[in-house]
């Protein structure tokens, strides 16, 4: 199958296009909301009232006042009417302002049956409210894959049949890239939402938020994490959320000069002490593995300890020398924390892509530790092995790591066998089994969407 940028293009099939006016951010707010329907394809802007300012100011205010009032008490997570919202708050895009660049995602849980939030880093949120929306709220089920774009630029919506491109996330961010941007300086104006296989197949499906790295030319990904938001946005039949914005970064907030000056105070605090305490601007959040060891709240082994002997071996040296390009690395522009951190040139040992190189973004804290420790496995390599794979296939790391270990703790106990996981001996260091659970998660086979069902 060709994936050529004209030839992905070319079957589209667009289903519905609304133009609008693009109107400046003012005092942090668009004070318009973007619906979309993908399954009568309808495309609507919302006033924002005051009575949401005032009460429900921010990102997750505004993610659940929409979702409020878009479903109804019997809503379950895979019904229509169960919607998707995202928002950042009016500090969203701030330049000077540290963290700025984070999107809530809101959702009832595939896992849990309740409203779930989940946070991430990225372009889109901004980009979103620079384009004229503060939030979208997304319901319906497409007949056919689709993708939303949001062309800040233009001032135009449309929803488009998108057949051709592949689900996985950083495939999807590649291809829809090459379509969308007019050239190599375009890229960075670029921001794609995504999940992947793993998200179709299981409930613990995660969002990839995309932005584009201009020193190793390639799309990054940040996550939206628990709750399964990744498996709603795959049970819409959306491949693929996108937002161009190339103007005035700016949201015009009402003061200014404070918001300015608190920005820099902050950003300075951060750059002098971060050194002497957490590192995350050279290490990211991997700093936590040898303090949650000393203090006995490491998890490993399904949680069962809080320390073990070989922490050493996945500690945030061990990973500062697999970081690549170390120097603060941020996801959104202005921020002094910058902890995003990749792991560039690795080659892929297993699943569909081996033998490729390819960058990693990460891994976390989380993941080193709830991949690694707690399923006893303290080897470097295969921690980074499963983040690429869990991101790519669209599985939230956290979920993964603590469904992984719950099993191998039931294996232990005898609660379960290698009848009902479909031969694969579960214990605890089996890093061949995990992975090989995390593929067929992506796959739909074998055990992989039994255990991806959660806990």
């Amino acid at each position: 199958m060709k994936t050529d940028p004209e030839t992905l293009k070319r079957n589209h099939k667009v289903l519905e296009t609304v133009t609008y006016e693009v109107h400046p951010v003012e005092r942090g707010y668009a004070d318009r909301t973007l619906s979309v329907n993908v399954d009568n394809n309808t495309i609507e802007g919302k006033p924002v009232t005051e009575e949401m300012k005032e009460a429900f100011t921010g990102g997750k205010g505004f993610d659940l006042w929409l979702l409020w009032n878009g479903v109804k008490a019997s809503t379950e997570w895979d019904s229509p009417e169960n919607e998707l919202c995202i928002s950042c708050g009016p500090l969203g895009g701030t330049t000077v302002f540290p963290g700025s660049g984070k999107s809530i995602v809101t959702t009832i849980s595939p896992l849990t049956g309740i409203p779930i939030d989940s946070n991430v880093g990225g372009h889109f949120g901004p980009f979103l409210k620079f384009s004229g929306w503060d939030a979208i709220e997304i319901k319906g089920k497409a007949k056919n894959d689709v993708v939303i774009f949001i062309d800040g630029d233009r001032g135009e919506v449309r929803i488009e049949e998108a057949p051709l491109e592949g689900t996985d996330s950083y495939t999807v961010a590649r291809h829809l890239t090459d379509i969308y941007a007019r050239d190599e300086k375009d890229r960075k104006n670029i921001a794609i939402v995504s999940a992947g296989r793993g998200a179709e197949h299981t409930r613990i499906g995660c969002l990839n938020f995309s932005f584009y790295d201009s020193k190793r030319k390639k799309m990054r990904l940040k996550q939206a994490g628990r709750g399964g938001t990744g498996t709603v946005f795959r049970d819409k039949k959306i491949k693929a959320l996108i937002c161009k914005y190339s103007g005035k970064r700016e949201n015009n907030p009402a003061d200014p000069e404070r918001v300015k000056k608190v920005g820099i105070a902050l950003n300075k605090e951060i750059i002098t002490y971060d050194p002497q305490q957490n590192r995350m601007r050279s290490v990211g959040t991997s700093h936590l593995v040898e303090i949650m060891d000393e203090f006995d709240i490491l998890p490993v082994h399904n949680f069962k300890y809080g320390s073990h002997p070989e922490a050493e071996k996945i500690s945030s040296q061990v990973f500062k020398e697999r970081f690549t390009q170390n120097v603060p690395d941020g996801c959104w522009l202005g921020c002094g924390m910058a902890c995003v951190k990749g792991v560039d040139g690795f080659e892929l040992k297993t699943g569909h892509e081996k033998g490729k190189i390819v960058t990693v973004d990460g891994p976390e804290y989380e993941t080193i530790a709830g991949c690694g420790s707690n399923l006893g496995i303290f080897d470097p390599e295969t921690i980074i092995e499963i983040n690429y794979y869990c991101d790519t296939y669209g599985l939230d790391t956290i979920s993964f790591g603590t469904v992984m270990g719950f099993l191998m703790e039931c294996y232990e106990m005898d609660l379960i066998d290698t009848e009902i996981t479909d031969g694969l001996e579960l214990t605890f260091g089996n890093s061949d089994v995990v992975l090989k659970i995390l593929h067929q998660m992506a796959e739909g086979t074998g055990f992989g969407p039994t255990a991806g069902q959660g806990i």
